[in-house]
């Protein structure tokens, strides 16, 4: 199979096309003919460094994926063969989505709903499982509250701007003044051009911030909490340090990463059949074309998702 390889760690310009032997399913497992896979910032950091899983390269890269099975491993009941789905597989360990096949754990995968093209199925899992557990799993979002999402035009922000409004809050995104007409469209109450405005002057009384920049973000997010309320920064683990300055002043901060979730993967996909979690797809770029994908995803000035999609 066509796989995405690198020799080394480096820009994008070490990502190459490769010859690779099919994975073949294992116990609960089952094996996937790609049709999509999404680009994320870790993907980015991966090729770059290694990422969490350290080592050497190469490093197999890839998480979100949408697809068709191919075959079914012994002992799953969940999905058959033949059956549209999508997912995180394996996350945080290796996967390898930018490639023809990828083996998963069949609880890492849900059915894809029939309203999603495998192109917008494939941008879903990281950044929205990402946002459902920060908001969802660790935030405890509830009707009427404020929210604050950093970068809501993002990836992750976009999504999460969904999510909230779906679970009844009130939303205040930060977003370059071009992309405020985007971040509305999606439901968000008010937008703050982080490029004009404090945003720790420009809102307060904010029940949850979710913050997908890191560095001077974190602790200034705090100013715009009110008592009780609390930061879940997505950033790096050095974002720890924020819950010693959160707990004197009665706040919360944690730092979160994103796990694979069947619970949560059901509840995207419900949200996605419903209309009411759609993702923007920046651009759609095939296999061949990773380097050029991490380059756009560089820039740092992308509204939605990038994917990879495989023939």
């Amino acid at each position: 199979m066509r796989a995405v390889g690198q020799d080394s760690f480096g820009g994008p310009e070490v990502l190459k096309v490769v010859e690779a032997e099919r994975p073949e399913p294992g116990p609960a497992e089952v094996l996937v003919r790609v049709r999509a896979a999404g680009v994320n910032p870790t993907d980015i950091w991966h090729r770059a460094s290694g990422g969490l899983a350290g080592g050497d390269a190469p490093v197999r890269l890839g998480w979100d994926v949408s697809g068709v099975v191919e075959a079914v491993g012994p002992g799953v009941t969940t999905i058959e063969q033949g059956d549209e789905v999508f997912g995180l597989p394996r996350h945080p360990l290796p996967a390898g989505t930018y490639a023809e096949y990828v083996t998963s754990p069949a609880r890492h995968l849900v059915r894809k709903p029939a309203g999603l093209s495998h192109e917008e199925a494939a941008a879903l899992p990281l950044a929205g499982l990402t946002a459902w557990q920060a908001l969802v799993d660790t935030a405890h979002v509830r009707p009427g509250q404020r929210v604050l999402i950093h970068a809501a035009a993002g990836g992750v922000g976009h999504l999460a701007v969904q999510i909230a409004k779906a679970r009844g809050a009130y939303v205040v995104g930060t977003a370059r003044a071009a992309k405020h007409e985007f971040v509305r469209g999606l439901g968000a109450d008010e937008v703050i051009d982080y490029t004009e405005a404090d945003f720790g002057v420009a809102t307060g009384d904010i029940d949850v911030v979710i913050d997908t920049i890191g560095g001077e973000y974190g602790p200034r997010s705090l100013r715009t909490l009110r008592a009780g309320g609390i930061v879940v920064s997505l950033a790096s683990p050095a974002e720890a340090y924020l819950a010693a300055e959160a707990r004197p002043l009665g706040l919360r901060a944690a730092f979160m990463i994103v796990e694979a979730d069947h619970a949560g993967m059901r509840e995207i996909a419900a949200l996605a059949a419903a209309g009411r979690l759609r993702p923007r797809i920046e651009a759609a770029l095939p296999l061949e074309l990773a380097a050029k994908a991490h380059e756009i995803a560089e820039s740092g000035r992308t509204t939605g998702k990038i994917v990879l999609t495989v023939a």
